[in-house]
């Protein structure tokens, strides 16, 4: 059902809305998670850091399937909220005009250079012909994972969370069944997790398009809309390539990051391999929430309600550290047990680095929360330099000194350390960027 954010308590509001797409985050990690958990449950360690490795390329390509919901998405916000319904029609079809050519794009750079990038990030040749058939299989099915990004972004945008909170559940919970049967029954191995997402990805994504697609036809508007228009495409590249170089940046310095951990081996790619899928659960919720943020900003700019605006940080902030709390203390106390969930016969070393991973990371959770936050009403009101300047100061900070911290510690210890510094640098620049853009709305 669509819903007008411009209405009703802020904070309420922002809590309703935001609530759904928080247990949607959950359901689409479970992807992921269900695919590290099967291959290194059922398959082994090696299977464990074949996904894992190919995991980070695989995150260049989402880089550009969430720019593409960012995009449309703040500006369906925007034009939902002026009630201005014709073009908010144009703005979707250009949106997903767009999005097709740079899926195909996409595509045919990855059937050709991905196995050239699995070798210069020096993935070990034990796992490397594992590694590169999940990506083969992961990007036959991009389309998927474009137009479902497209569709969620609209639901968004119209004030649903919920219709993509079923959706994901429903295709979630099937991946990790059809998973087990592909890799323990049918014994296809790394290609069985592959396949599996790669099926129940598409499922969902013709289930979102037909109901995102009913749902649009029955907003009445006068005239036929436009297919495609040149000026609502470049609002739209305004919060897109921002976000899809943003996510690509990031992509990128997590692949650097990623050819220094594998110089450390394959026991230590699989520690780091479960670990991070337990670390992204959470950086994923909060950057959905950020993105729920973005909608309710972009709806409320466009009706002109700034005072909202302002409220709206403050719900943020308590929303994302009453998530903070409950994912320290299941990763400080019981991190152990959560990383046996993928490690059945996990070495020592692998063990020890997932934990010591965890342990660094989850107390500045608190830190980079507030900055996922303040990025997302920035992205709302379309301040994008200032979006762009506080992502990259936590990118280039954590690179680089995960270069440095590994070389002067010779352990992998070193490259945890990076994060804690870049998120608190990045948190600063972003709630600066905040209080300056907040300053320019009129008082009511």
């Amino acid at each position: 059902m669509n819903q007008d954010l411009t209405t009703g308590k802020p904070g309420t509001m922002l809590w309703k809305f935001c609530l759904p797409l928080f247990g949607s985050v959950l359901f689409q990690q479970l992807y992921n998670i269900a695919d590290s958990l099967v291959a290194g449950k059922f398959i082994g360690e090696n299977a464990l850091a074949a996904v894992g490795n190919s995991y980070e390329i695989t995150l260049i390509f989402i880089a550009f399937a969430f720019g593409c919901n960012m995009g449309c998405s703040v500006i369906v916000s925007q034009l939902f909220g002026a009630k201005e319904y014709r073009k908010l029609k144009t703005a979707v079809s250009t949106a997903c005009i767009f999005s097709a050519v740079l899926c195909g794009a996409l595509m045919l750079a990855g059937i050709g250079g991905c196995g050239l990038m699995l070798r210069l990030i020096r993935t070990p040749e034990e796992i490397l012909p594992d590694s590169k058939l999940y990506l083969d299989i992961y990007i036959w099915g991009l389309p998927f994972v474009f137009f479902y990004n497209i569709a969620t972004g609209i639901f968004s945008a119209l004030g649903d969370s919920r219709t993509p909170f079923y959706f994901l559940a429903a295709s979630s919970l099937s991946n990790i069944a059809v998973d087990i049967l592909f890799v323990k029954s049918f014994g296809m191995g790394v290609s069985g997790v592959a396949w599996a997402t790669f099926l129940c990805q598409g499922i969902s994504c013709f289930a979102a398009v037909l109901v995102v697609w009913n749902r649009l036809g029955k907003i009445q508007v006068s005239g036929k809309p436009a297919l495609f228009d040149q000026r609502l495409l470049k609002k739209i590249l305004i919060i897109a390539v921002p976000s899809i170089l943003q996510q690509s940046f990031i992509s990128m310095g997590n692949i650097l990051i990623q050819s220094v951990i594998n110089g450390f081996g394959p026991s230590v790619i699989a520690g780091y391999s479960a670990a991070v899928k337990l670390n992204n659960l959470v950086m994923t919720s909060f950057t959905t929430i950020g993105n729920g943020i973005s909608n309710f900003t972009a709806q409320n700019l466009g009706a002109r309600k700034y005072d909202r605006i302002r409220e709206c940080f403050r719900a943020g902030i308590q929303m994302v550290w009453c998530l903070c709390i409950p994912f320290l203390i299941l990763y400080l106390f019981f991190g152990k047990v959560l990383l046996l969930l993928f490690l059945e016969q996990g070495s020592a070393e692998a063990l020890t680095t997932g934990r010591q991973f965890l342990w660094i990371l989850s107390p500045f959770y608190f830190v980079v929360s507030v900055k996922l936050t303040a990025d997302g009403i920035l992205r709302g009101v379309s301040a994008m330099r200032q979006f762009m300047t506080a992502t990259f100061t936590d990118l280039i900070l954590r690179v680089c000194l995960a270069f440095a911290f590994s070389a002067w510690t010779k352990a992998a210890i070193g490259i945890w350390c990076a994060w804690p510094v870049g998120w608190t640098t990045a948190m600063v620049c972003s709630v600066w960027f905040y209080h300056k853009e907040s300053m320019k709305f009129p008082v009511s």
